[in-house]
């Protein structure tokens, strides 16, 4: 028996085999997890043939976190394939070109939105909108990007991920009393497709090479998806308001 023996959850963000969340999927599959996936627009057909790529083919649900209609009516779209959920899997970023890449003073408000509203606000909207089919006990994991540092190139997502991780603390805070755990696992910079958008990318993973403990492979998604799995598990019951970093032990290093 699986950790996540019969646990109903939802995966946001499964657009191709190497994304953290694909990975996620499928070790919460081989843990005995019932897994639904979300995805929209163009993406959506990308997502609904990746989900043939799991143990199980998934089911995907059209859900575009910036939409209202969307989210309101997600309950509703995930109750044609469970009957509840245990969980949930934020895996969700954007920012505009403009809001990366070094031109942090020269960002305009409209693209900040942008990229607060997808990056960031979007975890709350998205933990409210599974709510309804909330038991007694629910486990929200969002995948970051540790925000205490200023880094390179990241900009405007930086200060987005900043916003996400004081966001999952205060739905921790005003969650719990329902029986609902909100936690972070931070990665270290791994080559998924948004990671391939970032201009000067290669200077995160260089950082890495020389400071990581236990040394990091950016082409690993396991160890970081599997601390997901960890933490939507009943392993975890009385943590709430974490961040598990998934880095090699860079986060811990000064110099």
């Amino acid at each position: 028996m699986g950790i996540l023996e019969g646990k109903r959850l939802l995966v946001t963000g499964v657009l191709v085999e190497s994304s953290i969340a694909f990975s996620a999927a499928r070790i919460a599959q081989e843990q005995g997890a019932q897994v639904v996936l979300s995805s929209f627009g163009k993406a959506l057909r990308l997502t609904s043939a990746i989900a043939g790529r799991l143990p199980q083919k998934a089911p995907v649900v059209e859900l575009d976190v910036t939409s209202t209609e969307h989210l309101d009516g997600l309950a509703d779209a995930l109750r044609e394939h469970v009957d509840g959920l245990d969980g949930v899997v934020h895996s969700i970023g954007f920012a505009p070109q403009s809001a990366l890449g070094g031109r942090f003073l020269e960002t305009p408000w409209d693209d900040v939105a942008v990229a607060l509203h997808t990056s960031a606000y979007s975890l709350k909207a998205l933990t409210m909108a599974c709510a309804p089919l909330f038991g007694e006990s629910a486990s929200v994991v969002g995948l970051d990007f540790d925000a205490t540092v200023a880094w390179p190139q990241y900009d405007w997502m930086g200060v987005a991920k900043a916003a996400f991780e004081s966001t999952a603390r205060y739905l921790a805070r005003d969650l719990g009393p329902r029986g609902v755990r909100v936690n972070l696992v931070a990665a270290g910079p791994l080559g998924t497709t948004a990671a391939k958008h970032i201009p000067g990318f290669d200077q995160l993973t260089d950082v890495w090479a020389t400071r990581a403990p236990l040394g990091w492979n950016t082409a690993d998604m396991e160890p970081a998806a599997r601390a997901v799995c960890a933490l939507l598990s009943d392993w975890f019951p009385a943590t709430t308001g974490e961040i598990v970093h998934v880095d090699g032990g860079v986060h811990a290093i000064g110099a």
